[in-house]
């Protein structure tokens, strides 16, 4: 039986990509392959302008689950608790750190039981669990991605060292650029819009959960 370490889950709105806007659970697994999530480790990792706290299992709706069943009611309580009617497939955005270090068929089944369409959000440089409803694809600078199809493929920019038309090769619906929160951020923004006015098979995509005040 799978032991899941969960940093939080909690009802939002999807803040990013193409789903921006809809209702949605959001599952944030504890944990990543690129990054050890401390300060200290920041300019040796292999992802080094993470801006989300993944370290531990002391968030909002987090802990440490015994079971995939489980993690599903708990999801299923937090989507179904304050509606006032019934309408549209539940929506689980299933994130991290990294979630395919934890997820799996268990999982996956058990949320689908509930009726939950499910996505992710990962780093690519481990193989997507199969039942995957949306698969968004956040590849990094100098890391092997192994998964190279889905939905989304959400590029953080800048980032040197990204080969683009290696990117644009692979099975993507949509290409997004978002721009690169952090202490350059303005600058960050300018070169994504650029970016995307030099390269139109690309789409801007906004973090309009920040601007919104949303987690």
């Amino acid at each position: 039986m799978r032991n899941y370490a969960i940093k939080e889950m909690f009802l939002t709105l999807q803040g990013e990509g193409l789903q921006a806007g809809m209702r949605a659970v959001f599952l944030r697994f504890a944990g990543c392959n690129l990054w050890s999530g401390r300060e200290q480790d920041r300019a040796r990792a292999e992802c080094r302008f993470c801006d989300t706290d993944f370290v531990g299992t002391d968030g909002d709706g987090g802990g440490r689950f015994g079971d995939a069943d489980t993690v599903a009611d708990r999801a299923w309580a937090l989507w179904s608790g304050d509606l006032d009617a019934a309408g549209g497939q539940p929506l689980i955005v299933l994130t991290g750190g990294e979630p395919m270090l934890q997820l799996d068929a268990a999982l996956v089944a058990a949320l689908k039981a509930r009726g939950f369409r499910v996505a992710i959000e990962t780093n690519g440089t481990l193989p997507v669990a199969e039942g995957i409803d949306w698969i968004c694809v956040s590849p990094k600078a100098g890391t092997t991605i192994v998964q190279r199809s889905g939905d989304e493929l959400k590029l953080v920019w800048p980032q040197p060292g990204i080969d683009v038309a290696t990117l644009e090769s692979w099975d993507f619906q949509h290409l997004l650029v978002q721009p690169m929160d952090g202490a350059h951020a303005v600058e960050a923004r300018a070169a994504a819009i650029g970016f995307v006015l030099r390269n139109p098979r690309w789409r801007l995509s906004i973090q309009t959960h920040k601007v919104a005040g949303l987690r």
